[in-house]
């Protein structure tokens, strides 16, 4: 296929998501309208393109080689083709062309060349090996393990932060950050659901594209007015988060913001937000348990999947740090019916910018493990977790410890495994543990060098020993 053809058919293409993005002839977008068929594109597609890919694709930009393979392909799904091979064989169809290879570049020059496509749509359309992209589409092509597309989505976080951090330390910023400022009404706050107050001021600058990102996922950036300087957001989940200020696509500004629980906090999660239990619906004697009884009085139905239960503490544990610390808990998950043979649990130790991943099971499903530590993930694919395996209808005692970055782990008090991490240290803010179906977790503890941290069922206060 000849150089002019393959421009036609690119025209023909732009035409066609002019007509369905519906905001007026190209040449006449702002930055705004750019990022409104951005955010279009990833929700159809999955992917995300950057904003020098679709300006350079739709001439807004001077670029003097073809759209990559990506591009391509992503622009044509988006219009409702399988591929761009697909859109180019209707379009000559319709004219009577005979077909023709469509997957190679306009010339033999063009072949090395790359759109810039954004950190978080590579990590989306292919594997990735912290805590920011596109976790959902990620998972739905190659699972963690398990039931990975819903309660194993936090293991892949570490990897996808540390390849877009890679890869975003590297961009040359077309910013200044002193020309912005940017800053959360709280840095630390307990309880959820809670609300956020961002101040922002970016009116220094000409780009209309401004994103606040309030969590770990870049990719649920909201859009606001660089003329205005106030953004309020709700926060469903506990958690520590490096709220993000981003122009043109660079991050020009950070900001820490902690949720906190009030002691233990029990939910399911859902969508469009998880159902919250009350203190004295799982506070039970020396354990946190959320029972059958307690799951029915919701009308939740264990078959013929169970409900994901989320068990948090996390709060200030003041200099607590992962390179040196003691973590300790007991834990129970009767339910093995139906669609939960495998009794999949994690446990997640979480600190500031970083988390450990933990995975229990029962002894039949250690084959499908996969164990994240400071920087390190472990699949069971291809080292022995075996020791990770267990009896979860009755009480499974964990404890790590961590000396100079050494990790050890114990389950009912055999040492399983032990790894060094590569991250740099970094503060523990708290445990929260996932199930599917009936949990409880009693024993819970951290200790450091100098402090023993109890996190006991029947109080709100940590007790510092």
């Amino acid at each position: 296929m000849t150089k002019p053809d393959n421009e036609l058919h690119l025209l023909e293409c732009l035409n066609l998501i002019e007509a369905k993005l519906n905001r007026g002839h190209r040449e006449g977008w702002s930055n705004y309208d750019f990022d409104r068929l951005i955010e279009d594109i990833q929700s159809v597609t999955g992917v995300r393109l950057s904003l020098t890919t679709l300006k350079r694709v739709s001439g807004r930009i001077k670029y003097d080689s073809f759209p990559t393979h990506t591009t391509l392909n992503t622009l044509a799904r988006y219009i409702g083709y399988e591929d761009w091979r697909e859109f180019v064989r209707e379009q000559e169809r319709k004219v009577g062309q005979p077909e023709a290879d469509t997957t190679k570049p306009a010339n033999e020059n063009t072949a090395a060349t790359t759109d810039h496509v954004e950190p978080i749509a590579q990590a989306a359309v292919g594997p990735v090996g912290g805590s920011d992209q596109t976790v959902e589409s990620t998972l739905a092509r190659k699972p963690v393990y398990g039931y990975r597309g819903l309660m194993w989505s936090a293991a892949a976080i570490p990897f996808l932060l540390a390849v877009y951090l890679f890869i975003a330390s590297r961009k040359n910023n077309h910013f200044d950050s002193d020309q912005f400022s940017f800053r959360a009404d709280k840095m630390y706050t307990v309880g959820v659901p809670n609300s956020v107050v961002f101040h922002y001021d970016a009116t220094r600058v000409p780009s209309d594209s401004v994103f606040i990102v309030q969590t770990w996922d870049i990719s649920r950036k909201v859009l606001v007015d660089r003329d205005k300087h106030e953004h309020s957001a709700i926060y469903y989940y506990p958690g520590y988060f490096r709220t993000k200020l981003i122009v043109d696509g660079d991050i020009v500004k950070t900001h820490d913001v902690q949720i906190a629980t009030d002691g233990w906090l029990c939910m399911v999660e859902q969508e469009p937000r998880p159902l919250y239990f009350s203190r004295g619906e799982v506070e039970n004697g020396d354990s946190v348990t959320v029972g059958l009884e307690t799951l029915k009085k919701y009308n939740l139905e264990v078959h013929p999947k169970p409900p994901l239960i989320r068990i948090y503490n996390e709060r200030d544990l003041g200099t607590l740090m992962n390179d040196n610390f003691v973590f300790e808990t007991e834990l129970r998950n009767p339910f093995n019916e139906g669609t939960n043979p495998c009794q999949f649990v994690q446990v997640l130790v979480q600190c500031k910018d970083d988390v450990m991943i933990i995975p229990l099971s029962a002894k039949a499903c250690i084959g499908d493990l996969f164990l994240y530590a400071y920087g390190i993930g472990i699949d069971s694919k291809h080292a022995d977790l075996s020791g990770f395996g267990c009896d979860l209808r009755n009480w499974v005692k964990l404890r790590v410890e961590s000396k100079n970055k050494h990790l050890r782990f114990f389950v009912n008090g055999k040492a399983v495994y032990e790894v060094d991490f590569p991250n740099s240290p970094t503060g523990v803010v708290g445990v929260q543990l996932r199930f599917w179906g009936p949990a409880s977790v009693r024993g819970t503890r951290f200790e450091s060098l100098d402090s023993v941290y109890a996190m006991p069922p029947s109080t709100h206060q940590l007790a510092a020993q």
